[in-house]
Order: structure tokens, then C-alpha cells, then sequence
């Protein structure tokens, strides 16, 4: 299943975007056409073996890891290598989406996400972003809405 076939699935309208190679964040929205906060970064972060949950950010944040592992009542997190979070969500690093994953990993979304209308967000594919409504998308994805990030 691809992204956007679980889009469908979900029902949920979305647009397409097509850009060119892009290296940082900014460059990534300015390509998109869209403000950095509308980006959404989704991280694969490990819990423990075999165990992961997908983390979005807006393109303005970096995880907050203490607050990350408070909400999840964790001591320890991990960031998988590239090889590992491919394997976890069949996707490669730089193009990961809980849409179409391989694994429906559980989902947590920073309140910054939650905030917005629309969102961008990875394709599973470089150079292919989706946007979306924000509301329906977490809703969807039954995402768990918590501060855990912070402005870089």
C-alpha cells in the first residue's frame, strides 16, 4: 500500500506536490510552496526491540527528548539507523510517512501539528510531498496530540 492509497482508504481529500531536490527544511517548504511550521517531519524513533512509534514535528522543531520520553513514560529512546527505519516502515530516511507504512507503528504528534490547518508532509517518495488537513489526518491516524518538540 502506498500513501496514497491509504489516503483513499482513509477518505481523506489531499494534494500532491512534485519538487525538485532539496538538502535542509527550508529549502524543502520553499519548494513546496508552503511556511516551514507546515511542514511536518515524521521521525521513526525506537522504543525498544521491534517496537517504534512515528513522531511528527513541524519543519520549525526538533524533538524534545525529555519530553518526548515523559510522554511516553519511557527512560530510553533510540533513533534506528537508516537500514532499520526502512525496515520498520518500509520506507527510506528522508521520505518516511506513517501513510502506507509497512507497520501501522503507533502515532504522536506534537500540539504544533495539531495547530495547523493544512500540513506537509512526506510521500513515502524524495521530491513527492502530500498535503493534507491536519484535523483529519490525526484524527485518522488516531495520533496521540502532545508537546514534545521544540523551536531550532
Amino acid at each position: 500500500m502506498t500513501a496514497i492509497d491509504d489516503l483513499e482508504s482513509m477518505g481523506i481529500a489531499y494534494e500532491v506536490v512534485h519538487y525538485g531536490p532539496v538538502r535542509t527544511a527550508e529549502q524543502a517548504a520553499a519548494a513546496r510552496g508552503i511556511e516551514l511550521e507546515q511542514l511536518v517531519k515524521t521521525l521513526v524513533v525506537r522504543r525498544g526491540d521491534d517496537d517504534y512509534i512515528f513522531v511528527l514535528i513541524t519543519g520549525n522543531c526538533a524533538i524534545d527528548w525529555k519530553m518526548l520520553r515523559a510522554a511516553l513514560g519511557v527512560r530510553r529512546l533510540t533513533m534506528p539507523s537508516p537500514e532499520e527505519a526502512q525496515h520498520a516502515t518500509g520506507y527510506k530516511r528522508g521520505t518516511i510517512t506513517p501513510l502506507g507504512a509497512s507497520h501501522r507503528w503507533p502515532v504522536l504528534a506534537d500540539v504544533r501539528v495539531a495547530e495547523l490547518q493544512m500540513i506537509s508532509l512526506g510521500s513515502g517518495e524524495h521530491g513527492r510531498a502530500i498535503n493534507v488537513d491536519a484535523t483529519a489526518l490525526l484524527d485518522a491516524l488516531d495520533a496521540t496530540v502532545v508537546a514534545v518538540a521544540a523551536p531550532q
